[in-house]
């Protein structure tokens, strides 16, 4: 395996992070911005409130885009082994 390959395997691994992780990502960011302006707004300031919003929000993500996420993982799969093959 050459330096390249290590190089592209990596950023590979990166950006695979990244593509499964964000609809999670966004979901709980969305979810903690509405409650924190409703919190601003309302004048109540308790710090676990956000909690179960973002706990529901990150699950229904991932039911939500559970598809999406096991063929991103399942396709880089492939494609380590292919790579494994080749060498």
């Amino acid at each position: 395996m050459l330096e390249a390959d290590a190089v592209k395997l990596v950023n590979d691994a990166l950006i695979v992070t990244m593509k499964i992780s964000a609809p999670i990502l966004i979901a709980s960011m969305i979810v903690g911005l509405v409650i924190s302006v409703l919190q601003t707004t309302t004048s109540i300031q308790e710090q676990t409130l956000t909690f179960v919003p973002k706990l529901v929000a990150v699950f229904m993500a991932i039911a939500v885009f559970f598809s999406y996420m096991l063929h991103t993982a399942m396709d880089y799969t492939r494609s380590i082994y292919d790579l494994i093959i080749r060498y």
